[in-house]
């Protein structure tokens, strides 16, 4: 099921965002708060804003809009809080794709400098259309009547912080406008970034590993989540067509495509079914339950950072349960 974060705004905090238009820190290092706890960053999920704190360490102050996994980041409507914190901030880290939009227009309200924007998508070199960037700054309050029919996704898959070497990147790009902001911390800042790329690197091996005695075994995802680890793997998607395009979108999955998806689970060269346990809906837990009774491994994947976990731990968590499928 699709679902939306709410929250209360108070009276005080919802009068000041009135005046938040055109307020938006320009990137300038002089323009930063002095009362404030270091560099004040804003990203869209804790998967970015724990890569920021990985790297900002104590110099960073981070605000995470999207932050649990009872929240579906492809459906959050941002609020006044998050307005007001965007405002305040030096640095903002979107995933972009079309993934979290309103981190994007809200960046836009306040004038935020687009120098100190990092898009993983873009820097990662996963191409966005100027279309649909330019639709970033239409998207209105009424976003939410539609969820997920209204969020255009494009040719590309979005979900790149499953893709290790893009988050390696994305850290480096992190790194570097951190020092840019803060010259005096940049020799700490470019040391976190060679200790979490080393990180990345140990994973991509094992990943590597896999890949070469996995000799392209199938698997089922209900979601196109942790496609980019799972071909790292080795491993070749085969959801019937339109099943994790549906899912994804918020839409109903036809008869015939979730008849197809149904009998693939009764396939018995199937490796495992990856599973988005952060979006679950009635026809994916229908997948899952056909999946159980068939004996087919299940892999569960999340689209943000468990409570308890760093990015790296996370991932890590999520090579082992492929590993533990695949390893003879």
């Amino acid at each position: 099921m699709r679902r939306l974060s709410t929250s209360t705004a108070f009276v005080g905090v919802a009068a000041a965002a009135l005046a938040l238009t055109g307020c938006g820190q320009s990137g300038d290092p002089a323009a930063a708060d002095s009362s404030a706890e270091g560099i004040q960053v804003v990203s869209s999920t804790n998967v970015y804003g724990d890569i920021a704190e990985t790297i900002g360490g104590e110099f960073v102050t981070v605000t995470s809009i999207v932050n649990s996994l009872s929240q579906d980041p492809h459906s959050y409507e941002a609020t006044v809080q998050d307005k007001l914190a965007v405002s305040e901030a030096e640095l903002l880290i979107e995933n972009g794709g079309g993934y979290d939009p309103f981190l994007h227009q809200l960046a836009d309200e306040v004038e935020m400098d687009h120098d100190y924007i990092v898009s993983a998508v873009a820097v990662s070199g996963y191409e966005e259309s100027e279309e649909e960037h330019a639709d970033h700054a239409d998207e209105s309050g009424d976003h939410a009547e539609d969820d997920h029919s209204d969020h255009s996704h494009g040719s590309v898959n979005e979900h790149v912080w499953y893709d290790l070497a893009a988050m390696a990147t994305v850290a480096e790009d992190i790194g570097s406008k951190l020092s840019s902001l803060d010259p005096d911390n940049a020799e700490t800042y470019q040391s976190n970034v060679e200790d979490f790329t080393t990180g990345i690197s140990a994973l991509t091996d094992r990943l590597a590993d896999l890949s070469s005695t996995a000799d392209g075994q199938t698997v089922a995802i209900t979601e196109p989540v942790p496609v980019y680890l799972l071909e790292a793997a080795g491993l070749q998607n085969v959801t019937p067509e339109g099943y994790s395009e549906a899912i994804e979108e918020g839409s109903d999955v036809s008869v015939a495509v979730l008849n197809d998806m149904m009998n693939l689970m009764e396939d018995e060269s199937l490796a495992f079914l990856a599973y988005n346990e952060q979006t679950e809906s009635p026809q994916t837990q229908t997948v899952r339950d056909a999946a159980d009774a068939a004996g087919v491994p299940i892999v569960n994947f999340t689209e943000t950072v468990p409570d308890g976990e760093d990015f790296l731990s996370w991932m890590t968590a999520n090579v082992d349960g492929i590993e533990s499928i695949l390893a003879p």
